[in-house]
């Protein structure tokens, strides 16, 4: 019998996400939220592997992005966690990709790579990443920005479905439409749009933003706003480098106005 099977015979509470008296309850639910985890150093994915799961979550770990998008589509997972340097389809690649798929366009993308840099970042962020966090890497921080990012798309958004100049924005579904086309969003994109259209007129600094779409801001930075404003505006400006509803307020931050 493997270690994990005696365990769970052992201590079926773990099964449903309490981990024993010392811990505290994580996920108190009937079914584990799953990670799909691709990263080829066995090493590191053992790391990974074993620090998730004593948190509560259920993980599949892939050396290549060969089967992920397939195996995801079966199902889908609650967020990737995606090494960008591996054999075959790499992470940048697979990221791209699920930001195109029907049905996995919103789940959260987390990037743990030893590409380190502003730039790469950057780019992370640009193909839909929702965090990039560098290797070398605390396995406590990993499992802190995992959490973060989840709850991020744990809170409710406001129900009422609103329509501004040629944008509908649908909370309940999640669902955006531009000029009667339905465009595909990361949970983050969506919530920022989300944000800025029911606060129409109001200029926003980028800290203040972090800290009402973000919250957990210890691991973003003013930049990401950036680097979000600029995919919102290519899904929803006709002339993104001429933005009609997203605007910049030189030095002090950003206004979405409503067409007149």
């Amino acid at each position: 019998m493997l270690k994990s099977d005696e365990n769970r015979r052992q201590h079926p509470e773990n099964d449903h996400g309490t981990l024993g008296p010392r811990n505290r309850v994580r996920y108190n639910i009937g079914v584990k939220p799953s990670i799909f985890v691709v990263e080829d150093d066995p090493d590191i994915s053992r790391l990974v592997r074993h620090h998730l799961e004593n948190e509560g979550f259920t993980v599949r770990v892939y050396p290549t992005g060969a089967n992920v998008i397939a195996d995801a589509e079966r199902q889908r997972p609650a967020l990737f966690v995606l090494d960008i340097m591996v054999p075959g389809k790499d992470g940048l690649e697979l990221c791209r990709t699920v930001r195109q798929t029907v049905g996995l366009a919103s789940v959260p993308v987390i990037f743990l790579t030893a590409k380190s840099s502003e730039a790469d970042r950057v780019l992370g962020l640009e193909l839909g990443a929702d965090d990039y966090i560098a290797k070398p890497f605390s396995p406590r921080e990993l499992v802190a920005r995992v959490k973060a990012v989840l709850r991020r798309f744990e809170r409710p958004l406001p129900p009422s479905p609103m329509k501004v100049g040629e944008i509908e924005i649908d909370p309940s579904a999640m669902t955006l439409t531009v000029r009667g086309t339905p465009v595909p969003t990361t949970a983050t994109e969506f919530r920022l749009l989300d944000y800025f259209a029911r606060h129409s007129g109001r200029v926003f600094t980028r800290d203040h933003l972090l800290d009402s779409v973000w919250r957990d801001t210890a691991y973003v930075t003013p930049r990401s706003v950036d680097v979000y404003v600029r995919r919102i505006r290519e899904k929803i400006e006709p002339d993104p480098e001429n933005p009609r509803y997203l605007k910049t307020v030189r030095g002090a931050g950003y206004r979405f106005e409503a067409p007149k």
